[in-house]
């Protein structure tokens, strides 16, 4: 899930910045800082029952708040900024489009939004699956239908657990065994009356 943010942070100017454009200099710190992290958000800040936690995708804008402060001893400006972001945030049983990014013998990885999910093989489909590393597609053995990188799909995440740290490195598990879901070929086809079609 996708949405627009504002929250609050403070962020440490080093002393060799100081002699530059102090706006620029802000808004590149802010922007390496910020962008690509979690942020806690609270339930009223994103009128959501509870505190979630996002990721924040790009930084929409920044404006600094008061005058920083130096901390004796570091030299450092230390700036307090508000900022207003687009955030993303994955919950469970959340339908997604995704890309194949990998192929490997337990199952691929789908690229949503800025993070990454596993699709084990045997969510793949209802199918036994013939894994090809070489060619980095799986074959259905009664189905013939194949997956494979680029591919694009419809999944469903069924196991979330968000990275603090990196949330690049986030566990989130998907399933494309379910009516609607799947490559977006095999759903295309269906939808259309194409058993054939939909089998490849």
């Amino acid at each position: 899930m996708y949405l627009i943010v504002e929250q609050e942070d403070v962020i440490r100017i080093p002393p060799s910045m100081l002699g530059d454009d102090i706006d620029e200099v802000i808004n590149n710190i802010a922007r390496e800082k910020i962008e690509g992290n979690v942020y806690s958000f609270s339930k009223e800040m994103v009128k959501d029952p509870a505190e979630r936690k996002y990721i924040i995708v790009l930084l929409l804008s920044l404006e600094k708040i008061g005058e920083g402060i130096i901390v004796p001893g570091d030299g450092a400006v230390y700036q307090k900024v508000r900022f207003k972001a687009l955030a993303f945030h994955p919950e469970m049983q959340e339908v997604i489009v995704g890309d194949v990014v990998d192929a490997l013998k337990f199952g691929a990885f789908i690229r949503f939004g800025p993070i990454d999910g596993l699709l084990h093989i045997s969510q793949i489909m209802d199918d036994v699956i013939d894994v090809d590393i070489e060619n980095k597609r799986f074959i259905g053995k009664e189905t013939k239908r194949s997956l494979k990188i680029h591919d694009k799909v419809m999944a469903r995440i069924v196991a979330l657990s968000i990275n603090d740290a990196n949330p690049r490195q986030s566990k989130i598990g998907l399933t494309m065994r379910q009516s609607g879901l799947g490559k977006m070929e095999w759903i295309e086809a269906l939808a259309k009356g194409d058993n054939k079609e939909a089998e490849k």
